[in-house]
């Protein structure tokens, strides 16, 4: 990393401000050689962390833009680096000259991801804050956004530290009993390994049991919207989006493929699949559709059962239903319930009266959902967001509970303590330190 790097930190298009980051060795004599401070100081004679004012120009004279600079020293800054910020007139060709400026001081294009590469190989962060900056950038919704900002001020870390550093006292204890027996040192007792193995392996299972609902956060709940033809499911959908996305007419079997959108509800993303009318039919296109329905159903977590609450409950309804159960969660809806013929079907569950065309009911369908999938630790940060946390979490456990079962058995401490410490490092952490 001896190199210095730079990037668009802002997104494309055209904005008001537009952003270059640097990171490097020679980042702040980069700029220094193309930004002039108003003030007529040198750039790199000012205060770390100071805003100047000043002209950028690029290495032939040519004004580039007038802007705002700044510089942070190595090694208080987001890379552990010697950083520089400029703050330009965000149009796109405005920033690619302020690179290709910079490119002519020696300075390369940054890589994807690579300041916060920097950030943790420099030890500015952990593997756990370091993939939630990637999840913070792509947060839908205030939930999972809470939850990312948490874990990149140190959550996760913080649960693990504790866990980590009660085993690493505890392997720690036993090696300097067996090294310095004739030394007046407190005895070692081996239930003691069992108790805090056990309490760190189900400390571990806990965590890992979080896994799902930290998905959840970040890639939606999957939905499936069934029912008979002409049931309200497209309306649904263009309701809860709150655009004509799928097709409406009053043709019996218009949905013949499976319409797929993300709308948050309740605080809680889903990934809406409109499906096809369940009935039988000897349309081959339709069969088609209505087999994609099935799909649907067996791969969402939540259905969202539509019943025509003007027309009276048929045996097809009721099949659909008990086709729904395959769900871990159905929520029931009576549509159309702003026309006059509308009656809550006589059914054996609950059920939500809606209508998408005067929205009445979708509070309480957002309540409902809200209700089923909460988000449960989410604002602290200490959910499982990540399969490779998921799984370095899950092997850690096993080797502790591999470790309490052979302690039970009759085995030595000294033949099972080697799964106490190993487990660690798929988080990025050794005994050595984060």
């Amino acid at each position: 990393m001896s190199d210095t790097i730079a990037a668009i930190a802002t997104g494309e298009g055209r904005s008001a401000i537009g952003i270059v980051r640097l990171s490097g060795p020679g980042a702040i004599a980069a700029v220094d050689a193309l930004f002039t401070p108003a003030s007529g100081a040198r750039f790199s004679a000012l205060s770390p962390g100071r805003l100047a004012y000043g002209v950028l120009r690029d290495e032939r004279g040519r004004v580039i833009d007038r802007c705002l600079a700044t510089c942070s020293v190595a090694p208080h800054s987001y890379t552990g680096e010697d950083t520089a910020e400029l703050q330009c007139h965000g149009a796109p060709a405005v920033l690619q000259a302020v690179l290709e400026a910079l490119f002519t001081q020696g300075v390369r294009q940054a890589k994807a991801g690579e300041f916060t590469r920097r950030a943790f190989l420099n030890g500015r962060m952990d593997l756990t804050q370091a993939e939630a900056v990637i999840d913070l950038i792509d947060a839908e919704t205030t939930a999972a956004a809470r939850c990312a900002a948490a874990q990149l001020g140190g959550a996760m870390r913080r649960r693990i530290d504790g866990i980590y550093d009660e085993l690493i006292t505890l392997v720690a204890h036993f090696d300097v009993v067996l090294d310095y027996s004739d030394e007046d040192l407190e005895p070692f007792d081996p239930g003691e390994i069992v108790s805090s193995v056990g309490r760190a392996q189900r400390e571990l299972a806990a965590l890992a049991a979080t896994y799902r609902r930290g998905r959840r956060l970040y890639d939606g709940v999957p939905c499936a919207i069934v029912g008979r033809p002409n049931s309200g499911k497209s309306s649904l959908l263009n309701a809860l989006l709150g655009y004509e996305r799928a097709i409406v007419t009053d043709i019996p079997g218009t949905t013949r493929d499976t319409v797929e959108e993300r709308a948050t509800l309740g605080g809680v993303l889903l990934r809406l699949m409109d499906t096809a009318g369940l009935r039988a039919t000897d349309d081959a296109v339709e069969r088609l559709g209505v087999e994609r329905t099935r799909q649907a159903l067996s791969r969402a977590e939540l259905a969202l059962v539509l019943v025509d609450g003007s027309r009276r409950v048929t045996e097809e309804d009721q099949g659909i239903l008990r086709l729904a159960h395959a769900a871990p969660e159905v929520i029931v809806l009576a549509t159309k319930a702003d026309l006059p013929e509308f009656q809550v079907p006589d059914l054996d569950c609950q059920v939500i009266s809606i209508s998408s065309k005067t929205g009445h009911g979708l509070e309480a369908l957002e309540r409902e959902v809200e209700r089923r999938f909460p988000a449960g630790g989410g604002d602290s940060g200490e959910i499982i967001t990540s399969r490779r946390q998921a799984e370095a979490v899950a092997r850690a456990a096993q080797c502790l509970e591999a470790v309490c079962a052979a302690m039970e058995s009759g085995m030595t401490p000294d033949a099972v303590l080697s799964d106490v410490s190993w487990p660690w490092t798929p988080w990025g952490r050794s005994p050595a330190g984060w």
